[in-house]
């Protein structure tokens, strides 16, 4: 059953679509909370995280993040790799995200104030930074849904705001954010190789902390997001072509209605993500598989995957990651489903994680790509009642793999 945004207006919570939870509820729920705790203009809050917005670029809103309570547990409200960890469901998600308030400000991509400075210690930080919010107006608690960005509650004008704890800025950060001479690719390569995650790193990016002095700036967080994930990503496949190739295998797993067959080659490193909408759900009103793909060769892409945009950057990590683990390399297909229990879009990391997940799984091993592939059709029909022949005739990557000869040929 296909369940849009129109349909919950519609619905307002009454249980039309026979789902285990009701996005609304689990949003209005959070909101009612936040709006009891904030009832003027004036508010105290644990802040985990900043948000830079990208309309009207290069002038920008820059928000500071906060639930409208000072809290331990603030640092909940913006984990994505611990909702995976622990299988956190989407009610859950949307209560924490909803009870955010995105108190905000504008400025010039290239500007620094007072509020921006305060928005670069709650970046840096390892833990929420409690803060007093002054507000222009009391926030406006409504209601709102967006295909492609992760929850979140009240929009306000922020007009002062005062950091009112020590923020913890681990030595290494300091380090990172002080080096005025350090490239931002670098000095996100190395601190994810010191186990810092791409969501923390994504942070430090987008609010200007890092990179050569006269070239730091605000960066959109979506942008900054799919930064993160390609950089890291380019440093491990650098990595990964050393190694030697791996095996015939196959792995499957899901997370949050997202569910992820990822197919390994004994070849050359490449990849081809193909994201495919099962019919009548989210985003595909039709009674035919929908689906977007987007390849790159050994030599790596030249533009922007524009059809799966930033998933396609998110899921190449995970791959990446993987192949790093094992010191292997090797041609990757992978396949995404996404069904009808993935009502609520909640971001780019939902990719990421699911893709990790399915890889943590046991893998089938094949002895060649015929049987291998033969058992991806079957598997999918048998798990999703679909035909995906349409979609490994149409893979670049299966076809480079059938043309291009192997110098082991010539042995």
């Amino acid at each position: 059953m296909k369940i849009s945004h129109l349909d919950c207006m519609k619905c307002k919570g009454r249980g039309f679509c026979n789902l285990s939870y009701c996005p609304i509820h689990s949003k209005a729920d959070s909101l009612y909370r936040a709006k009891e705790l904030v009832r003027g203009e004036t508010f105290s809050g644990s802040s985990p995280a900043p948000f830079v917005g990208r309309f009207g670029y290069p002038h920008v809103n820059v928000g500071i993040l906060s639930p409208p309570e000072i809290t331990e547990s603030a640092w909940l409200y913006d984990a994505p790799n611990f909702w995976a960890k622990e299988n956190f469901q989407i009610p859950q998600i949307i209560g924490y995200r909803s009870s955010l308030i995105n108190s905000r400000f504008k400025a010039d991509i290239k500007a620094t104030n007072k509020l921006i400075d305060i928005s670069r210690e709650v970046g840096m930080s390892s833990k929420p930074v409690d803060i007093e919010f002054s507000l222009e107006r009391k926030p406006s608690f409504r209601l709102s849904f967006e295909a492609d960005t992760a929850p979140m509650g009240a929009n306000a004008t922020l007009k002062k705001a005062e950091i009112t704890s020590n923020p913890k800025v681990h030595v290494k950060v300091e380090k990172a954010v002080s080096d005025t001479d350090l490239k931002a690719n670098d000095a996100l390569i190395s601190l994810y190789g010191s186990g810092f995650d791409e969501n923390f790193l994504s942070r430090l990016l987008s609010i200007g902390n890092l990179g050569i002095k006269h070239q730091r700036k605000l960066v959109p967080t979506r942008w900054s997001i799919t930064a993160t994930d390609d950089a890291i990503a380019k440093n491990l496949m650098q990595k990964i072509k050393q190694n030697n190739e791996t095996e015939y295998s196959a792995y499957f797993g899901s997370y949050l209605g997202n569910y992820y067959l990822v197919l390994f080659f004994p070849e050359m490193w490449s990849f081809e993500l193909f994201e495919t909408y099962m019919p009548k759900v989210s985003w595909n009103v039709t009674n035919r598989i929908q689906y977007s793909t987007d390849y790159e060769p050994y030599s790596g892409r030249k533009k922007y995957a524009e059809n799966c945009a930033g998933g396609y950057y998110a899921s190449r990590l995970a791959v990446l990651e993987k192949l790093n683990l094992l010191r292997k390399q090797g041609s990757c297909l992978c396949l995404r489903f996404i069904t009808d229990d993935y009502a609520v879009p909640l971001g780019v990391w939902v990719v990421r994680e699911a893709t990790r997940k399915a890889l943590e799984e046991r893998p089938i091993e094949f002895s060649s790509r015929e049987l291998m592939l033969k058992y991806a059709e079957s598997f999918v029909m048998k798990k999703f009642g679909y035909d995906i022949s349409e979609i490994l005739n149409r893979s670049i990557l299966l076809k480079e793999m059938k043309s291009q000869t192997k110098l082991a040929n010539f042995a």
